[in-house]
């Protein structure tokens, strides 16, 4: 295993200046983010313009990724694929084709994206339109020789105040997705911190779901006991003070160790890729490299008592 990072920390640095920072920090690869070029999503960058990428781009970037001695280990763009605007649909899921066409020109087998809601209808009634949308992307996917994937964040708040934007945050919710869509190509980006906040037991999950695991964020989380027992369940309603918050790996209560060693237990042996979403290290690019750095040395030491560091 060895660690990499997301590259939509750093929205406004080109992806070049992030390759090279990553190659002289001990950084080994990249999950590259993709969104389109007109954007306004937080957490999220234009890295590669997918939508107008040819194969002599393509193979100009690869071989940049080559020079540094870093591995490109998945292409990003994580939107809704169900939107309940037929129209934002339709572009969200033409947008996830293009970076499945990139990935092919790149040759990355991996890209990774949410499922996304409907939020008209309940999280029951979106596997329906889940199965149609991803049925489709599944099989233009596998013709091009390229994995999708899904990171489980909940996306909470993201259309409606206390809602679920997504389908796809619990392992409950997973077996049905790989239920409707069993396709072999249809993997997890498998994110901890989220299943931490929700007080799930990340670690078991691992070995149960072995063969989905194809790509693993690093992101740690810290729960305020206080607050969850103020707020519930159902954190806070009138602020945004809530029960938990992001951290840099290792600063949080994320069981890193024990989830390297089941990870090291089932073969895996990609990328722990650091997702950067932690509010203290945020506000100038000094301080999300600070962050970056941190969670570097964490997760390198961490893999280098598993036994596992490549």
């Amino acid at each position: 295993m060895y660690v990499g990072f997301l590259t939509a920390c750093l929205p406004k640095t080109p992806l070049e200046e992030k390759i090279e920072w990553a190659a002289k920090h001990g950084i080994k690869a990249l999950e590259v983010a993709c969104w389109p070029r007109e954007n306004d999503r937080d957490y999220s960058s234009s890295d590669i313009d997918v939508a107008n990428l040819t194969q002599a781009e393509a193979d100009d970037i690869m071989a940049r990724f080559k020079a540094n001695g870093l591995e490109l280990s998945s292409l990003g763009y994580y939107d809704n694929n169900l939107d309940h605007d037929p129209v934002r649909r339709a572009f969200v899921n033409r947008h996830t084709k293009k970076c499945i066409d990139a990935a092919a020109m790149l040759g990355v087998n991996l890209v990774g994206t949410f499922v996304g809601r409907n939020i008209d209808k309940s999280i029951k009634d979106n596997f329906d339109d889940m199965e149609l949308v991803f049925t489709d992307l599944l099989q233009y996917a596998e013709s091009r020789g390229v994995r999708l994937m899904i990171e489980n964040c909940p996306m909470e708040g993201w259309q409606l105040p206390g809602q679920p934007g997504t389908i796809s945050f619990t392992p409950e919710l997973w077996e049905e997705m790989f239920r409707r869509v069993p396709s072999k190509s249809f993997g997890l980006n498998f994110d901890p911190s989220h299943l931490y906040f929700q007080l799930i037991d990340y670690v078991p999950l691992i070995s149960q779901f072995k063969d989905r695991i194809f790509h693993v964020h690093a992101k740690d989380a810290e729960i305020f006991e206080d607050r969850l027992h103020y707020y519930g369940a159902f954190n806070a309603q009138l602020t945004r003070d809530g029960y938990w918050r992001f951290r840099m790996p290792g600063l949080g209560k994320v069981d890193f160790p024990a989830m390297i060693q089941a990870l090291k237990e089932i073969g895996y042996d990609g990328v722990i890729s650091i997702e950067h979403e932690d509010p203290l290290y945020e506000g100038t690019d000094a301080k999300v490299y600070e962050g970056l750095e941190l969670g570097r040395d964490y997760l390198n030491k961490v893999l280098k008592d598993a036994g596992c560091l490549d």
